[in-house]
């Protein structure tokens, strides 16, 4: 007899099984022990030879005393020894009589036997020990057959076989065998265990496990990694079951970088050469992409062939590309001191396509011997460096002036070249021109009927200034009535004015090539007579002052003060008149320059950033911590200048030059900005340590904290007034041709003034590089906000100052919210999801319909249809000009059929208590006050009025309306839920 001990694995794995006793494999008797003894008495067991069903010859007991009441015949096989097994299965085969088919049988005879065990530590039976009967024995199940056999031919009986198994979870054991008055055969017994079968899986290698006792046992076993792979969950588990099969799979580990499985996953074998594999994972190793080899195998990379290279960016299937050749055919068109030029693409972009041109200036006149580089003044449209289209107007340069230029051809991977770019150049020589605009003029003096300028020399005069010419006109009068006056010089007195009065002033230079452009216009007024007459009694008492020295002496003061306040010499100018001294029109708006485009990023700074002594600067304390070190606040003191507090941020000790290049690019950025919603630089510190960046200091800090402290403080005009501010901030820059990729309301910062600043232009630029915070979230391989990003952005990495009105809308709603995080609690990828599907922001608790449209139109999917920012500040000037049209609101949803984004006010039903909910809507501070005036229950606070809600104690009306609107939207909840029902 034997135990069978089976192993399952996966499924398609099959279960191993362990004989411990096979009565077929014996070659002599089995010599089992019988009783009654054999030969004392016909009826016991008889041992004899026989077949299996196969006719192969095995050792088989049989039995069969029908006619003999009370058959008590036993069999009981050897001892037999467990091995550790928990769960131990006895299959049989027999054979039994049909009691029907023998003749004269009386009712005694049976077509059943009984299986008997006996538990022993030890081999201690004997022929009379353990006792023939029941107990000791315990016993297990009567043994039926499903077929009896009834047939008798000239060989003997027709047999019909039958099988059963039966389990056990016991020690070490014997098995018996009871006859009680059948004819049958017990022809063969089999003890087994199962057990789960060494296996392979999911990287993993389980041994040998034995199932448990139970046939519900589950037995936990450990994986080990596959050698060449490594744990991705852990632990790494599989359960053998009582049937020793695998089951409940738990963790896995996967072939590492450098390794694919093969062999059905079983093995993690190294990438042959030439081929790679990145990460960590069940794909196979890649082929190297063109221009690439490996160096060994198991690579993880492919490194570059000599004068080929790959970008931080380029994704390592990317084949490694090479420098462009240098741009074809460029063709000039000189107007005056302007040129026009005009190229083909080069021949070879070096397999990229991120190709762009920079313009190299160089001037080869003035007798200076060899060609230099020219000067600032020479200006480039849409701008000298990583110009996409291949064309460039340039001006602003010297008359009869020979120039090179040299258009050059950079991509991606240009830096990594040893060797200069590839250019094609051209030579042309300027032709006459006009001197280019007077930029400064100012007020030296006036009087109530004067008032005398002067003015600056052109930056270019393109030879010999002839005169000059000024005209101007009285500024409620048509520009069409102005006088043109003639100075040979560049100061001149305009006489017979009108007193109190405000004149439009334009000037322009003449050479022999003729007039320039007109300046921008200038705004001055005249001295009122109350003005002249104080100006004149304020110097009185000089003039007593010096009687002493004599009436002649003083004569002379008094005709020397009169003469001199009538010809120039009062320039005491009115605070009136130094406000309306301002251009309007004629300037030229200043292009941005990507400070990563010059050779040496240092160049940029000190370009674009003033330098500060250290010795200026005095840090107060520590007010929170940035990207590169720490952020303080402290005070600058420069040579001069009064003292004023600034924000200082530091760089950590320790940096590498790239950190301290990355940390100075956003004062390079920052320092070409110069608005009133813009950020201000103060300087820089490079020169000693630790390096600093100072800018103007920013009273209430970021605006979406601010908002959080503050919620339902303000105005809905004050709002608008900080969302107008940073409108005009972002149109500044986008008119500058600035994208910022980072709008939002953390790099908002608001002053004591509740003047609103665009800020933190150091990001935009490292949004690829790796960072903790979780608002930057990975997207086609880069750092991503995506709450703030457009779709177009996040997909295609289309950032342009479309991409900032989509930001510029999340920020409205930031605002109207009061720091709500946008789209709540929604993962990034849900985010993505809704927004391909067309779903958008709802309104704001008490956001005007007029601003939640505006809204909609900043997050239209096809960025031509958004506004641009300067559509965008007139809107809302309009809307502050007329505040009626912010008194419409957008309705709120209600009850079951909230719409998919519509969690700004939350559903009362998913609350227990008033408490909570007052908690979700962010008045948890009036939890006592509606506790005591017994509004504790949904019910009651359902029916609350303006008047309840003044007599809980809520006098702030931003917090009045966040509850009345709450109160009636769990009004309607309660409404739709009660119609629902009916």
């Amino acid at each position: 007899m034997d135990i069978l001990w089976i192993l399952w694995t996966i499924p398609a794995v099959i279960a191993v099984e362990e004989t411990l006793m096979d009565s077929t494999t014996a070659t002599a008797e089995l010599g089992w022990t019988v009783y009654p003894v054999s030969g004392s008495s016909d009826n016991s067991w008889e041992e004899v030879s026989g077949y299996d069903e196969n006719m192969n010859t095995i050792r088989t007991y049989q039995v069969c005393n029908v006619f003999d009441n009370n058959q008590n015949n036993w069999v009981r096989t050897k001892y037999i020894r467990r091995r550790g097994a928990q769960r131990i299965h006895v299959e049989m085969k027999f054979s039994v009589r049909d009691c029907s088919s023998i003749p004269n049988v009386p009712g005694s005879c049976k077509e059943t036997f009984n299986l008997y065990y006996y538990e022993s530590d030890a081999d201690t039976a004997t022929r009379n020990s353990p006792a023939w009967m029941e107990n000791p024995w315990i016993k297990v199940d009567t043994i039926a057959a499903d077929e009896s056999f009834s047939q008798v031919d000239l060989g003997g009986r027709v047999m019909k076989i039958n099988t059963e198994v039966r389990s056990f979870d016991y020690n070490m054991i014997q098995y018996a065998f009871q006859d009680y008055g059948g004819c049958m055969s017990l022809i063969a017994v089999r003890v087994f265990y199962r057990k789960c079968p060494r296996i392979i899986t999911n990287g993993a290698l389980f041994q040998e496990t034995l199932s448990g006792a139970e046939s519900t046992s589950l037995v936990a076993a450990r994986g080990v990694c596959i050698p060449n792979a490594e744990e991705v969950d852990v632990p790494i588990k599989l359960y053998c079951n009582g049937d020793g099969e695998w089951m409940v799979p738990i963790g896995r580990c996967m072939c590492k970088a450098g390794n694919e499985a093969v062999e059905n996953g079983t093995v993690c074998r190294a990438c042959p050469s030439g081929f790679f594999k990145p990460t960590q994972g069940d794909e196979a190793c890649m082929q190297c992409p063109i221009n690439s080899r490996t160096t060994s195998e198991g690579a993880i990379n492919c490194v570059c062939r000599n004068g080929y290279y790959r970008t931080d960016s380029d994704p390592l299937q990317m084949p490694c590309t090479t420098v462009p050749s240098a741009p074809q055919t460029v063709i000039s068109s000189v107007n005056e001191t302007s040129v026009m030029l005009e190229w083909m693409p080069p021949r070879d972009s070096g397999g990229r396509e991120d190709v762009v041109f920079n313009i190299i200036c160089k001037s080869c006149g003035g007798g200076r011997g060899g060609c230099t580089r020219c000067g600032d003044n020479v200006q480039f449209l849409p701008r000298q460096l990583g110009l996409t289209e291949t064309r460039v107007y340039i001006s602003d340069l010297l008359a009869h002036t020979q120039y090179t230029f040299e258009v050059q051809a950079v991509n991606g991977v240009s830096d990594q070249s040893p060797y200069s770019p590839q250019y094609a150049s051209v030579n042309i020589t300027t032709n006459q021109a006009a001197p280019s605009t007077v930029s400064i003029m100012h007020q030296v003096s006036r009087t109530p009927d004067s008032i005398t300028l002067s003015w600056s020399q052109p930056d270019q005069p393109n030879g010999v200034i002839l005169d000059y010419e000024l005209q101007y006109y009285e500024k409620d009068q048509p520009e069409i009535n102005a006088t043109a006056i003639r100075s040979p010089t560049n100061t001149v007195v305009i006489r017979n004015l009108k007193p109190g009065s405000i004149y439009v002033f334009q000037v322009r230079a003449r050479t022999v090539a003729g007039f320039g452009r007109y300046s921008g216009k200038l705004y001055f007024q005249t001295m009122t007579e109350e003005e002249y007459n104080t100006s004149i009694q304020e110097k009185l008492p000089l003039i007593i002052g010096s009687a002493a020295a004599g009436l002649v002496f003083l004569i002379a003061v008094v005709v020397i003060i009169i003469v001199c306040n009538r010809r120039g010499f009062d320039r005491a100018d009115s605070e009136y008149t130094d406000k309306l001294q301002h251009y309007t029109s004629g300037h030229r708006m200043k292009i941005y320059i990507d400070p990563f485009t010059y050779e040496d990023p240092n160049e940029a700074v000190r370009e674009f950033a003033k330098e500060i002594d250290i010795s200026c600067v005095k840090i107060e304390q520590v007010i929170g911590a940035g990207e590169f070190g720490e952020v303080c606040s402290g005070n600058l003191k420069l040579p001069g200048k009064r003292e004023m507090f600034v924000a200082i941020k530091t760089l950590k000790s320790g940096y590498t030059e790239k950190q301290r290049r990355d940390f100075l690019s956003e004062a390079s950025i920052m320092g070409q900005f110069d608005h009133p919603n813009v950020i201000h630089l103060e300087g820089v510190v490079t020169k000693s340590s630790p390096v600093m960046i100072v800018t103007e200091f920013m009273e209430n800090g970021s605006l979406d904290s601010f908002l959080r402290q503050n919620d339902g403080q303000f105005t809905v005009i004050q709002l608008v007034g900080m969302l107008r501010g940073i409108a005009s901030g972002m149109k500044y820059l986008s008119d500058m041709n600035y994208v910022h990729r980072d709008l939002a309301a953390r790099n908002i910062l608001v002053n004591s003034n509740l003047v609103c600043k665009v800020s933190d232009f150091g990001l935009s630029r490292f949004l690829e590089d790796d960072t903790s915070d979780p608002t930057y979230t990975s997207a086609l391989g880069g750092k991503i906000p995506i709450r703030w990003t457009a779709p177009e952005a996040i997909q295609y990495r289309k950032f342009t100052s479309a991409s900032d009105v989509w930001s510029y809308g999340i920020v409205m709603w930031e605002v109207m919210s009061y720091g709500e995080r946008p789209y709540w609690d929604m993962t990034n990828q849900d985010v993505i999801n809704a927004i391909e599907q067309d779903y958008r922001l709802p309104p704001p608790m008490d956001c005007p319909s007029a601003l939640h449209q505006l809204m909609l139109d900043c997050w239209q999917k096809d960025r031509n249809n958004r506004p641009k920012f300067s559509q965008i500040v007139n809107n809302l000037d309009k809307m502050i000009r007329n505040p009626n049209t912010l008194k419409a609101m957008t309705p709120l949803s209600s009850g079951v059929h909230l719409p998919l984004l519509d969690r700004s006010i939350p559903d009362f039903s998913s609350f227990s208590t008033v408490d909570e909910w007052l908690d979700a809507i962010k008045m948890g501070q009036y939890k006592d006050n509606f506790a005591n005036a017994d509004f504790s229950t949904f019910d009651v606070v359902s029916q609350m009025t303006m008047d309840d809600i003044l007599r809980v104690g809520v006098t702030l009306a931003g917090h009045q309306k966040k509850i009345l609107n709450s109160v009636q939207m769990m009004r309607a909840q309660m409404n739709q839920i009660t119609s629902v029902e009916v």
